[in-house]
């Protein structure tokens, strides 16, 4: 339900606060007062587009917040499907700077427009006396059928398998595509995987192979600075190891003279020794390094080979070679072996069909059971607001068996819902937007939603001014009807007639404060004697009588 709704810098507003109660609520006020802002306002908050030029300040932003309570109306899934924090007291949040750009937030998280409309639409049914749209929509004509059955456990089951099982049809057709596919390029495919398999590559051969190649190509000058090196540090007769054991000499004749020089001595000795271990792996080297033309001529080819399969695969490297091989030998098991899998997953669907057959069945029957009961129960509460005549006729079909991918298996089973309607005795059925005026399209869809209402938590639903067209005792049980609907849910109702306004819980009137230099549409919420005042007002005007007043007071006690 709607807790509070606070306006801010909208149209004839600067700051509006209004708190609601749980039952019937109702909106008075005198044409142009500003029920129709409100109700603007509060449309911004269930995602509907804004223009900042109905701003009261052109200057100033303009914020709407609502706050609801939303326990009973099972939003878990939906918050989490949105990333959202769930709370059981939730505010939906609008604002809209001067430049027209605009910020939406669900319990203070940011969220884009089409989310916020999403969550909007389950909180708040606002229904005026043009809005047919939605009773002839085949979705919730269904909706209403299904409420009414009951069977929301065996309905959930249905759909989770329904989803499950389109996308196993999915999968299949992707499975079939692929595999038409792998069968259709498999010679291709089984070409190029031969030729990396008979390449016989490795994943560090390239680099290898490059080093080797480098050196082959640069062994003279290679073997010419080994053998240098090699001179002077063991070979020549000045070679460095030849000095440094002389320098050794010198410090062991020295050592009896000082001890820090026998350390030193040793450190040197250290160092002979290490330089004679690189001089001999130099020699090693220099010995291992020679020209080897017919080598180098084999790593070129080989080279070759790896260059050209890159370049034709479009790769850099020997590891995207080995991965596209790979990936090539799952493109020959999918040909070779896709049919398997694909029989596998057709004998699966078979059984989750049969399966989803017997579910819709299931619902089919139930729905039907139901048919009759709303057909009477609307009729019934039609006649208690003077439409005694109407008709209504709910045909149930079915799609079963259909040609389709899904089998004429839909979201919600295999029925199509269609109300047909008449207000007139005597005339034909037909659909309810071609055969009823607006009044009575208000009064069905009153009768239609007091129905739901007692099998299934519906959203806070607003009239706006549905009552027009009808007047004396049949106003009085429109009112009845919207006073028993509200014992389910929040109704929040904008009127002119006394007696619907009579029956509400909470009674509030909308009026323009012209007092000072600029007009303010202002809110507030009547006691007891200020509604007397206001009904008898609305039966005979400004200035009512005593007997408008004592007609009043009947009404509010009736």
């Amino acid at each position: 339900m709607l807790q509070k709704l606070s306006i801010s810098n909208y149209a004839l507003i600067d700051n509006l606060e209004i708190s609601f109660d749980q039952g019937l609520n109702i909106l008075t006020g005198e044409t142009g007062a500003g029920k129709s802002i409100i109700l603007g306002a509060l449309s911004l908050i269930l995602g509907q587009r804004a223009e900042s030029r109905y701003f009261f300040n052109q200057q100033k932003k303009c914020v709407i917040e609502g706050s609801f309570k939303i326990g009973a109306f099972h939003l878990k899934q939906f918050f989490e499907d949105n990333d959202l924090d769930y709370e059981a007291e939730t505010v939906l949040r609008r604002e809209i700077s001067a430049d027209g750009k605009s910020r939406s937030f669900v319990n203070d998280t940011p969220v884009n427009l089409n989310a916020l409309k999403a969550l909007g639409e389950r909180l708040i049914d606002i229904h005026s006396q043009h809005a047919t749209l939605e009773i002839n929509d085949p979705e919730f004509q269904l909706l209403v059928v299904d409420a009414v059955a009951k069977h929301d456990e065996l309905l959930d089951s249905y759909r989770s398998k329904f989803r499950a099982y389109k996308k196993a049809i999915s999968k299949l057709q992707q499975l079939i595509d692929e595999s038409d596919k792998a069968k259709a390029d498999l010679d291709y495919y089984q070409f190029q995987f031969d030729e990396l398999e008979k390449a016989g590559l490795s994943a560090d051969e390239q680099e290898l192979l490059e080093q080797e190649l480098y050196s082959l190509n640069n062994a003279g000058e290679i073997k010419r600075n080994l053998l240098g090196a090699f001179y002077l540090m063991e070979e020549g007769e000045t070679s460095a190891i030849i000095q440094l054991r002389e320098a050794g000499h010198q410090l062991l004749s020295l050592e009896k003279f000082n001890p820090q020089i026998a350390e030193l001595h040793q450190r040197l000795n250290s160092t002979v020794i290490e330089l004679k271990d690189i001089a001999t792996e130099i020699e090693i080297i220099e010995q291992r390094t020679h020209t080897n033309e017919v080598r180098a001529e084999e790593i070129n080819t080989r080279l070759s080979l790896i260059y050209n399969l890159q370049k034709k695969h479009r790769v850099n490297t020997n590891a995207e070679l080995l991965q596209l091989q790979d990936d090539l030998s799952g493109k020959i098991q999918q040909a070779v072996f896709g049919d398997e899998a694909i029989e596998k997953l057709k004998e699966q669907l078979n059984i989750d069909k049969a399966e989803l057959d017997k579910l819709a069945a299931k619902l089919s029957a139930n729905r039907k059971k139901v048919i009759p009961l709303i057909e009477e129960q609307v009729l019934q509460t039609l006649a208690e607001m003077g439409m005694a005549n109407s008709n209504l006729k709910i045909e149930l079909s079915s799609t079963a068996g259909h040609s389709s991918p899904l089998g004429g298996l839909g979201a919600d089973g295999i029925d199509v819902v269609r109300f047909l309607f008449t207000a007139n005795k005597g005339h034909a059925l037909a659909e309810m937007s071609k055969v009823a005026s607006g009044g009575e399209l208000s009064r069905l869809m009153l009768s239609i939603k007091s129905l739901i209402a007692k099998n299934t938590a519906l959203p806070t639903i607003i009239f706006d001014e549905i009552d027009t067209g009808v007047s004396g005792e049949v106003a009085n049980r429109v009112g009845l009807i919207m006073q028993r609907l509200a014992e389910n849910l929040q109704v929040i109702t904008i009127t002119h007639l006394p007696q619907i306004a009579s029956k509400g819980q909470s009674h509030y009137f909308v009026y323009k404060d012209e007092e000072s230099a600029t007009t303010y549409t202002r809110i507030k919420q009547l006691g007891k004697d200020e509604r007397i005042l206001e009904i008898a007002k609305m039966l005979s005007g400004d200035n009512p009588g005593e007997s408008a007043m004592q007609n009043a007071r009947e009404l509010l006690n009736s």
